[in-house]
């Protein structure tokens, strides 16, 4: 088949590229490389601000147009696939449309469905927007909030939603939002991962001092949780000063950030999510311990019973502290998950398997057109 992925979130679709390209079918990656990320890409559609800026990116669009026309399938990151208003990415969607086989969307991060969902409907326990019954009303949600809802992005999510052949979710959370509405066309595929160093065991070692790594991001800190679990990993560092260090990622280039958590036995992912986002799964396929979302929903939508390494919290200070405190009390624990976190990324998240899912996908909405 020939495939154009557009857009990408976290090495998403340039990983799913390899994957197919391994499987034999040919494979062109559009996108901006997910901004300072800067993931490989075969159309290079990043934006650097000002006149010069706007000028060169338009210029590749226009040049790139003729060449993104007679594919079997065209799947887009999200509604906002490019670094445009949505007004101006509605015509270039419908050219899409019209020019190649296939359309699917991507379920994978923020977007109108996610946003609304749970404003109103709530189908989760808590999430970026609701803890409970409660809406959140931090600074963060109400920008997201005001940026999807009766707004031109949100209509252009509504449009391509109802237009498109498929909606695939790459977490729990996405699928449980669109599938409602959806059921005919949303499908869920994990994320793929490739393992840098594949190996069946983690490193055997005393692990006490524990290595905690967190990533922050100063202006999503509350909106995703890290300055809770940031504050109950410094509690903890001061009570257990000797058996507990502390690596704080904040603004730092993305090898240096690799290269932070590479070191780390254990890696603090967002407070209020169901499932483990691209970081915490490229962590633990790295044999790093994910403490944050493992609800039981996430295991579940993978169909495992018995691998279930993520250490998971509830979101408040409280249960972050205690999971923690956990594997200092008992660090005979802390291999045992290690080794389990790798084996858990081989066994739902390999990139060649994920791929293999995709390729079904494809196949199927090629050969089994709806009417």
């Amino acid at each position: 088949m020939k495939i154009l992925l557009i857009g990408e979130y976290s090495n998403v679709h340039n990983t799913l590229a390899e994957g197919l390209r391994m499987l034999g079918h040919k494979v062109v990656v559009a996108s901006n490389g997910d901004f300072w990320k800067n993931y490989p890409r075969d159309i290079d559609f990043s934006r650097n601000p000002g006149f010069a800026g706007t000028f060169r990116f338009a210029a590749r669009l226009i040049n790139a147009l003729p060449h993104m026309r007679g594919y079997d399938v065209v799947q887009i990151i999200n509604p906002m696939f490019l670094e445009l208003k949505a007004e101006k990415i509605l015509p270039i969607y419908r050219y899409l449309r019209r020019n190649n086989g296939k359309v699917v969307m991507g379920a994978y991060g923020m977007d109108y469905y996610w946003v609304h969902e749970n404003v109103t409907k709530m189908p989760l326990r808590y999430s970026d927007f609701n803890i409970g019954d409660h809406l959140r009303t931090d600074d963060d949600a109400m920008k997201e909030w005001a940026d999807w809802l009766d707004t031109p992005k949100g209509h252009l999510n509504q449009y391509i939603a109802h237009d498109c052949d498929a909606i695939v979710a790459g977490l729990y959370e996405y699928w449980a939002c669109y599938q409602p509405l959806f059921p005919d066309k949303t499908v869920f595929i994990p994320f793929p991962i490739k393992q840098k160093s594949p190996k069946d065991k983690a490193d055997s070692q005393d692990h006490l001092p524990l290595k905690i790594f967190i990533g922050i991001s100063k202006q999503r800190s509350a909106y995703k949780g890290t300055d809770i679990m940031l504050e109950a990993a410094r509690k903890l560092k001061q009570k257990y000063p000797k058996k507990v260090t502390l690596s704080i990622a904040c603004g730092v280039p993305f090898q240096k950030y690799t290269q932070m958590m590479n070191d780390a036995d254990v890696i603090l992912d967002q407070l209020y999510s169901y499932t483990p986002a691209m970081n915490g799964l490229e962590a633990m396929s790295r044999g790093i311990i994910c403490v944050g979302g493992g609800e039981p929903e996430n295991y579940d939508i993978l169909g495992e019973e018995s691998l279930r390494p993520i250490i998971n919290t509830e979101p408040n200070e409280k249960s972050v502290y205690n999971a923690l405190e956990q594997l200092i009390s008992h660090p005979e624990m802390i291999t045992a998950l290690k080794e389990q976190s790798i084996l858990y990324i081989r066994k739902h998240h390999d990139y060649l398997q994920v791929a293999r899912r995709y390729e079904n996908l494809y196949q199927e909405l090629i050969e089994n057109p709806k009417e």
